[in-house]
């Protein structure tokens, strides 16, 4: 073992390359500066003025001058170089025997010398006249000021070009600032790091596969798929997918986003997406791939800013003129990832240009336990976690807020000094990631805090009796991020909702305004985010679902967004006011409705906020000492997994008392 550590020290690896330091030149110039200042080209001869040099001729210790443009040279005889004077003057100076030991300057008057030369023959000193030479100087001189204009060029260049790159300077900001992936470069994700996206994988995997063995379709007469188009949610994979393309691809892979084509400069978008395609081509087979497509592919003519050149739509113009121009495109695939594909232009969305659109939806229950296991495997976890439990209690949650959840466990598990995260962690980190931070040390008073303990009992008392509720799981009311108090529910994995759930749910959101108004006589702000959420369901029932028997089966809902900067409604006045009128009276009725089931359940709902205002959090087994089984519970048995092993579940606030907006149940 020691004589291979000696081999591995003595074979010399390749040696780093050395990057030229840019700030060598900034030395350069500085060095040559303060060269220039202390440059002399007489650096043995001092300095005296006219009036000394005067002196010294009247004494006759002048032997020569020599005058050479406005510098005059003085040579001391060599008897009077004895006189104190002198020896002042001329201590630590060693001049070469007959050379100058004084310099003045007279400047470049023409009278000047003249008198000089005149005065000097008169005392018979010997008088020579010397051309000036100073062009090593002066080219000296004009160096160091181009030099200056070009270093300052230089830097200013650097700085509105941006990061170092491609595109990193001034003249090459037309350039592609693409991330490319090739010669065994990739990202370290591949699809097995991909959870819960079996559907979208087996699309993108047929098209790396395809690039990888061609033959194997085009046997068959097949075409390689010119592009693909993710669109879901944010948080729901897309980006990772594309990672998992580049890291699985035996291809050039370029990684951009769509803002990265956007620049102040005119021109420069489309002359991005044509250096983009061209480096393309020369690599193909070759996979492109851009994020957030929609910042340059948004619908030509719905520009605010319309009749204007619009440099965006001038990028698109390009990109689709590339993707499917008269040009061929062969062997390079596009990949886009959006999650506002409904603003999207009709050109880029059809066949030909992305022949696949992949919906990556949120996980259900199987997805959501295949991704918590890929990320908990870096985590050191305690045993008894129940994996199935953790996905059960995060319905509607996407993979990112997966993630968060498994690593706000850990952060709470570190923070209390623990050795293993643990399953109670994990619901803390739901309440975290959902509530907000607890605020232990915010000051309520009784009064607001009985306020609270009732709206929320009555969020509690209505779900629990009215059928389509979502099923309680936890209440309370300690302060957590902008809410003083929430009701926690457990809303079932369904794909399309009635007109009765959507009464009972707006019916249960209404019952802790309901219950301020039986027990205190009067109704408080708490009730903001109800009131939002209700208004909202209530519109969508009348004028996008057609659930209400009066507008008749009409919707006004416009799915391309065309309508988006318009300023007219699509139905008239009196439309306008029946919908008003539907929607308030579909309110009204629920709110009734939740008085009178509060009114009939007056002493549970004082036993219950009762019990509330002692416990601070109560749990769904409280409820049924109070209430009794409820009679409406169309999953026992996620229920009963829900709140299994006493411990604290936890999920969607649904009605908090401070008007932070809960968690809308699935509309469609």
């Amino acid at each position: 073992m020691e004589n291979n550590d000696k081999l591995k020290k003595e074979v010399p690896g390749p040696r780093p390359k050395r990057t030229f330091n840019f700030y060598w030149i900034y030395g350069i110039i500085v060095v040559t500066i303060l060269a220039m200042g202390l440059f002399n080209f007489n650096t043995h001869l001092v300095r005296i003025d006219i009036s000394d040099y005067d002196k010294y001729l009247r004494d006759g210790d002048v032997q020569g001058i020599v005058v050479n443009g406005d510098a005059v040279l003085v040579t001391i005889r060599k008897d009077s170089l004895e006189k104190e004077v002198h020896k002042k003057r001329l201590a630590g100076v060693k001049p070469e025997a007959g050379a100058p030991q004084y310099t003045f300057y007279i400047g470049n008057t023409p009278q000047m010398q003249q008198q000089v030369v005149e005065e000097a023959r008169a005392k018979k000193v010997d008088v020579r006249i010397e051309p000036q030479n100073d062009m090593g100087k002066e080219l000296l001189y004009w160096l160091l000021f181009f030099g200056a204009i070009a270093l300052m060029w230089m830097f200013m260049m650097r700085r509105m070009g941006g990061p170092s790159g491609p595109g990193g300077q001034i003249f090459n900001i037309g350039k592609s600032r693409a991330q490319v992936f090739e010669g065994g470069k990739s990202t370290d994700v591949t699809f097995n790091d991909v959870a819960g996206l079996d559907e979208a994988k087996e699309e993108l995997q047929e098209i790396v596969d395809f690039l990888k063995t061609p033959k194997k379709y085009t046997d068959l007469g097949a075409k390689i798929p010119k592009g693909a188009l993710l669109v879901g949610p944010p948080g729901t994979g897309k980006t990772l997918l594309a990672k998992a393309i580049a890291g699985e691809a035996q291809v050039p892979f370029f990684s951009l986003s769509g803002s990265d084509f956007v620049e102040m400069f005119v021109g420069v978008g489309a002359s991005r997406v044509r250096d983009l395609f061209k480096q393309a081509k020369e690599k193909a087979p070759s996979i492109i791939f851009i994020d957030e497509i929609d910042a340059i592919g948004r619908a030509r003519g719905r520009s605010v800013n319309m009749g204007s050149n619009d440099e965006r739509e001038n990028t698109l113009n390009q990109l689709l003129t590339e993707m499917d121009g008269f040009g061929t495109n062969t062997g390079v695939i596009i990949l886009g990832a959006t999650n506002r594909a409904d603003v999207l232009d009709r050109a880029l969305l059809r066949p030909g240009r992305f022949d696949r659109q992949i919906f990556v939806d949120m996980p259900d229950l199987n997805e959501r336990i295949a991704i918590f296991k890929v990320h908990l495997k870096p985590l050191k976890m305690d045993i008894a976690v129940d994996v199935e439990f953790l996905a059960r209690q995060t319905p509607g949650f996407s993979g990112a807020d997966i993630a968060n959840i498994c690593n706000e466990a850990a952060l709470i598990a570190a923070r209390r000094k623990k050795h293993q995260v643990e399953k109670q962690d994990f619901l803390d980190a739901v309440d975290r990631v959902i509530g907000g931070l607890e605020k232990k040390n915010k000051i309520i008073t009784n009064e607001e805090k009985r306020a609270i303990a009732f709206h929320e009992a009555g969020h509690a008392t209505v779900s629990w009796l009215v059928e389509h509720a979502s099923p309680l799981v936890k209440v309370t009311i300690v302060p957590r991020g902008r809410s003083l108090g929430a009701a926690w529910y457990l809303p079932d994995e369904r794909h399309i909702t009635t007109r009765e759930q959507m009464e009972d749910e707006i019916c249960a959101a209404m019952g802790g305004r309901a219950a301020e108004d039986i027990m205190f006589g009067k109704v408080s702000t708490g009730a903001l985010s109800d009131l939002e959420k209700v208004t909202k369901q209530a519109y969508a029932m009348v004028t996008v679902y057609g659930l209400n028997e009066k507008i008749g089966n009409v919707s006004y809902y416009d799915s391309t967004g065309q309508n988006e900067y318009s300023f007219s409604k699509p139905y008239s006045d009196a439309t306008a006011l029946m919908i008003d009128q539907e929607v308030r009276g579909i309110v009204e009725r629920q709110y009734a409705r939740a008085k009178r089931i509060l009114t009939e359940n007056k002493d549970k709902l004082t036993s219950l906020a009762t019990q509330l205002l002692e416990k601070e959090v109560i749990f769904k087994e409280d409820l049924e000492k109070i209430f009794g089984n409820r009679p409406f519970s169309s999953n026992p048995e996620q229920l009963a997994s829900a709140t299994s092993n006493g411990s604290k579940p936890d999920l969607s606030p649904e009605g908090e008392a401070a008007g932070q907006s809960g968690q809308t149940p699935s509309e469609a």
